[in-house]
């Protein structure tokens, strides 16, 4: 069982995020986390997870600018991690943020319910 898709996947973790950080001067994208990529076993995708910060139409318009920047971001990927053929970028939008901080919210109600005083 080879490591090589997870070396990859941590190698394309780390450039996408410098790319994102240096190379992409669209306002349209917001503040963007890379929660984590999954590359097949082949090598010929990866699926780049990433949080944004803002508003649903925010999330939405920073998926968008960003799926039209995955051919440059695949290459200059390629060309940072020298692989021969770079996977095909994919980026979706990770809710497990969301949904803990939800999850937490709902906590802290049922929390503060059980401590107020009832009559």
């Amino acid at each position: 069982m080879s490591h090589r898709p997870e070396r990859i996947a941590e190698a394309i973790k780390k450039e996408t995020a410098d790319i994102l950080r240096n190379d992409i001067k669209d306002p349209r994208v917001g503040f963007v986390t890379i929660t984590g990529v999954e590359v097949t076993r082949d090598l010929s995708y990866a699926k780049v997870f990433i949080s944004v910060m803002g508003s649903e139409d925010q999330r939405k318009e920073t998926l968008n600018v960003l799926q039209k920047c995955a051919g440059y971001m695949r290459s200059e990927i390629g060309r940072r991690i020298k692989i021969r053929h770079a996977p095909e970028i994919i980026f979706k939008l990770d809710t497990s943020l969301d949904h803990g901080t939800r999850i937490m919210e709902i906590l802290q109600e049922i929390n503060r319910q059980e401590n107020t005083p009832h009559e």
